[in-house]
């Protein structure tokens, strides 16, 4: 039973993937479109399918769970819904000695919503850590490539190639967001969301007036994906939940020519953001200001104390106040862009991420260039501005509570495709793109 399910739920997903997969083809036409799709799709599952052949860390204890909650599946599915959805969940589990223990997990861990996720994977992998990677690795490809075709497809004056570069190529965001991780869920939905509502807002080839169905399929879809990003890392979902809502809002005021003028946008955006803010702890205590202050140094206690010995840095003076908090911004945001620096350690995993913050600066320093001789890029104003606005409270929020370099590295990897997305959008960038290729979007199939 168990082998015809799995057989089943793969001829499932192949009889998706393969028509999907030769739409895009078509849709890619030129040569290096077609390399950027192939080489892009390779890259992430190919590094996720090698990297949990056989599962370490992390992607080992939760696939072992994972495997136990799904016997548990099988023994007892009366009890599935019970299991997979209520706010606490104390489960049985052996360790690798073969003793029995009590797991207690919360509803918000995410943690514990990617074991669950990996539970229901496991019917159609048979709880092999290889496949699991190549399903999370598929689905952090597709929700990116879902976002690089749209931007190409609806804000065709911007360099198109900038989301490719920024989704698929870069290397600490293939490198991170795959596989069994957190990461390959937490940027996929992101992505694909980011996708849906970019479409929504700015293409205008889109009927006004769609079909029930189709309207009622759309939202389904956007709260599927807003609801797995937010459970795989609530305190990076909830900035760009609320940065796509203020420039929904601001795409749709300057529609109706309620407001043009850029100082006005930038007056709506932040007065919706700031109701946010307001609301947000109404909504729930974890949002209230001392729990978040006391939450962030826990976190950055936590990781500072366990990276003692290894390449990091610290904040001596840091308090769980509003006020010490905005005063170590800046230096928060600069430690989350900038480290490791070169030659900081010669480990080559700090090389590399050396190598790649030197290739980020220079990227802003030639943005700031082309800002300031008035040759930023064609990105929509309110995008843009969103979209800067939701980097800074990223890296603001990593560079406080993560002073460890390497998982500094990794949980930026949702962050870096956005801000590279941006940098790569003035006129310069825009025409060594176009040396390449991927200046303009594909025309085959359109």
């Amino acid at each position: 039973m168990k082998i015809f399910l799995a057989i089943l739920l793969n001829a499932a997903l192949l009889a998706l993937l393969l028509p999907w997969l030769l739409r895009q083809w078509r849709w890619a036409g030129p040569r290096w479109w077609r390399l950027a799709l192939v080489g892009g799709m390779a890259l992430r599952l190919g590094l996720g399918i090698a990297r949990n052949w056989t599962p370490k860390l992390d992607a080992a204890f939760m696939s072992n769970l994972s495997q136990q909650v799904t016997a548990q599946l099988w023994a007892a599915p009366a009890s599935a819904f019970n299991t997979l959805t209520q706010a606490v969940t104390i489960i049985r589990i052996q360790n690798e000695a073969g003793a029995d223990y009590q797991a207690v997990y919360q509803g918000l861990s995410n943690t514990w919503f990617l074991i669950k996720l990996l539970a229901l994977l496991n019917f159609g992998s048979l709880g092999i850590g290889a496949i699991n990677g190549f399903y999370l690795s598929l689905f952090a490809f597709v929700g990116c490539w879902q976002l690089v075709r749209k931007l190409a497809e609806v804000l065709p004056g911007t360099p198109a190639g900038a989301g490719v570069v920024a989704f698929l190529l870069w290397p600490s965001v293939w490198f991170w967001s795959t596989g069994i991780s957190k990461e390959a869920v937490l940027l996929g939905s992101g992505a694909w969301l980011t996708a849906r509502i970019v479409e929504q807002l700015y293409d205008r080839a889109r009927p006004v007036a769609k079909p029930i169905w189709r309207q009622l399929r759309w939202w389904l879809g956007t709260i599927v994906l807003a609801f797995v990003h937010f459970k795989m890392r609530y305190f990076f979902a909830v900035p760009l939940l609320g940065v796509l809502a203020a420039v929904a809002l601001l795409a749709g005021l300057k529609q109706i020519n309620v407001v043009q003028a850029r100082w006005a946008q930038v007056a709506v955006l932040a007065a919706v953001l700031a109701t946010g803010v307001w609301l947000a702890p109404l909504i729930s205590r974890g949002f209230t200001a001392n729990k978040f202050t006391n939450q962030v140094i826990k976190v950055y206690t936590f990781e500072a104390y366990h990276s003692a010995g290894k390449p990091h840095f610290e904040y001596p003076a840091l308090r769980p106040t509003i006020e010490s908090f905005v005063a170590h911004a800046p230096l928060a945001v600069a430690n989350t862009l900038t480290r490791p620096w070169l030659g900081e350690s010669r480990l080559p995993m700090y090389v590399v991420a050396g190598l790649e913050n030197a290739l980020l600066l220079g990227l802003l320093l030639l943005a700031v260039i082309g800002v300031g001789r008035g040759r930023g890029g064609c990105l929509p104003f309110e995008l843009g501005l969103g979209l800067a606005i939701f980097c800074l409270i990223l890296a603001f929020l990593i560079g406080l509570t993560t002073p460890n370099l390497g998982s500094l590295n990794r949980y930026r990897s949702e962050l870096m495709p956005f801000l590279v997305l941006l940098l790569l959008q003035n006129d310069y960038a825009a025409a060594w793109l176009r040396r390449v290729e991927l200046g303009g979007p594909p025309t085959a199939g359109l």
